[in-house]
């Protein structure tokens, strides 16, 4: 999705503007999206939030998956003009810009994805004044980002805290997509049983660091990869026919009947 980044400069940058996010072309072929455990609960209720490992960091994080598929994203619309969820992740929002290590120690710079058609010379808001101070645009995106930076450290906190208790377990599940099987790999989720067997002085400390409520929008929101069938698959969102609804309960209806006959 970010190509190009570079730091914003008043030499590099000082005629330029951009322009609001109009379409999501740029986001056509991402299908995981970096998420942070502070969106967790509004992103559980639309997509899977599953782990991926960053070995060469050694260290997990958490992503949303927009797709089943690498270069997938289930959730645009054929001409990518329209995101079609209730919530939109933060780094996709962000879009184009980013926050990166500046050389001193705790200080970052404010950079921009320079291959964004939303950055131009004629369009939007200008990034800085023409007295060369920053703009009310930059000053905006400082303090957003400078928020999403809080929040990232709190999740990566998060995922040492599981890393560090062995909650994480590979993610292998088989799915039918019409008539061919896919299997979901490559990521991690939270091990549900070793977390049920953690100690209650550990369970009380997963409360106190504020973990239970990210653990637990985690583990609802990997029920939402039907939802990622549903829009691969359009035969498995039809509703059944009235007459086959109640197939399941009224058979095991049946079975109980028989048990207490005999």
């Amino acid at each position: 999705m970010f190509k190009t980044i570079v730091p914003i400069t008043l030499e590099r940058h000082k005629n330029k503007k951009i322009k609001p996010i109009n379409n999501f072309e740029f986001a056509k072929g991402v299908h995981i999206a970096s998420v942070m455990a502070h969106e967790f609960p509004k992103v559980a209720s639309v997509y899977p939030i599953v782990f991926i490992e960053d070995k060469a960091n050694d260290e997990f994080k958490p992503v949303a998956m927009l797709g089943l598929e690498q270069g997938e994203n289930l959730f645009l619309s054929d001409d990518a003009k329209k995101w079609n969820a209730s919530y939109i992740p933060a780094i996709i929002r962000r879009y184009p810009f980013a926050l990166a290590k500046s050389g001193e120690e705790n200080r970052f710079t404010v950079c921009i994805d320079e291959t964004s058609e939303f950055l131009n010379d004629s369009e939007g808001e200008a990034l800085f004044n023409e007295d060369n101070t920053p703009a009310p645009t930059i000053e905006k995106v400082k303090q957003y980002l400078s928020e999403l930076h809080q929040m990232d450290l709190f999740t990566t906190a998060f995922c040492h805290f599981l890393k560090e208790n062995n909650l994480f377990t590979p993610l292998n599940m088989k799915v039918r997509v019409k008539n061919e099987m896919k299997n979901i790999s490559g990521a991690y989720v939270i091990n549900e049983e070793r977390l049920n067997s953690l100690s209650d002085e550990k369970f009380i400390d997963i409360k106190n660091k504020r973990y239970l409520s990210v653990i637990y929008s985690h583990l609802s929101s990997l029920a939402q990869i039907e939802r990622l069938l549903g829009f691969k698959d359009k035969s498995l969102l039809e509703t059944a026919k009235i007459e086959e609804r109640f197939e399941e309960i009224n058979d095991s209806t049946k079975a109980e009947s028989k048990k207490t006959k005999k």
